[in-house]
């Protein structure tokens, strides 16, 4: 992991000018392999989905139960503040009565509070065929408005399978984002809404995320959602 090494004001710039940005790679090869070898097993989480029974698209997802693997609780815990620290700007220039806590255990404690206790950070796997509709990961009236994903395979094991989001402007045709990813490269992005500074002042833009049609081999990814679920 390179925490360290982040710089949250190029982070905050590329989420400014697209809605997403890399944070470099985060999970080593070894985390990576322990996490896929996991994906079969069912102790570690607390739901399993079928996207086709659901419409939203072909592929699995699981959400872990807690503890959440280390290395997902440790991501989520330490960059939980930076990502804090650019949703309080973007709350105010959206002019959003809500702020978050500068700590991760305490938004979770602001969640279950709510009613929203259970965890929702995942693993999803794909294999030919199959995809993610557009969506996005709302689950409660709480929300933190951004959240992160990493991907777990090598991009020389699969064909397509990108990660793409789209936003929707104001009176405008909808743009769309295809997002590179590495082996073990973490991308924050927006969940909802983001700002953009337009020539009559700051207006929103709705975004939302997906993955398009893997052609060939099998891919997997985790993502890091830092609100709780209902």
């Amino acid at each position: 992991m390179s925490l360290a090494t982040i710089d949250w004001g190029d982070v905050e710039d590329g989420l400014d000018a697209t809605g997403f940005a890399s944070l470099g790679v985060m999970l080593e090869a070894e985390a990576r392999a322990a996490l896929m070898a996991a994906f079969g097993e069912s102790a570690p989480y607390r739901s399993h989905v079928h996207m086709a029974r659901h419409g939203f698209g072909r592929g699995e997802y699981k959400y872990f139960r807690y503890p959440l693997p280390g290395p997902i609780a440790t991501l989520r815990k330490r960059l939980y503040p930076g990502c804090a620290d650019i949703a309080n700007r973007w709350a105010e220039r959206m002019r959003m009565d809500t702020r978050y806590p500068a700590e991760h255990a305490d938004f979770v404690a602001t969640c279950q509070a709510a009613g929203q206790a259970r965890p929702t950070p995942l693993i999803l796997s794909y294999t030919e065929g199959d995809y993610n509709c557009l969506h996005q990961d709302l689950y409660g009236g709480i929300v933190f408005p951004l959240q992160i994903v990493i991907l777990l395979s090598e991009p020389d094991d699969f064909d397509g399978g990108e990660f793409v989001m789209t936003e929707q402007r104001p009176r405008m045709q909808s743009r769309a984002h295809v997002v590179p990813l590495r082996a073990g490269e973490a991308v924050v992005f927006a969940v909802n809404e983001r700002p953009v500074k337009g020539v009559r002042g700051e207006y929103r833009v709705r975004m939302r995320h997906g993955v398009s049609t893997l052609r060939r081999g099998a891919r997997l990814a985790t993502g890091i959602i830092f609100h709780e679920a209902t």
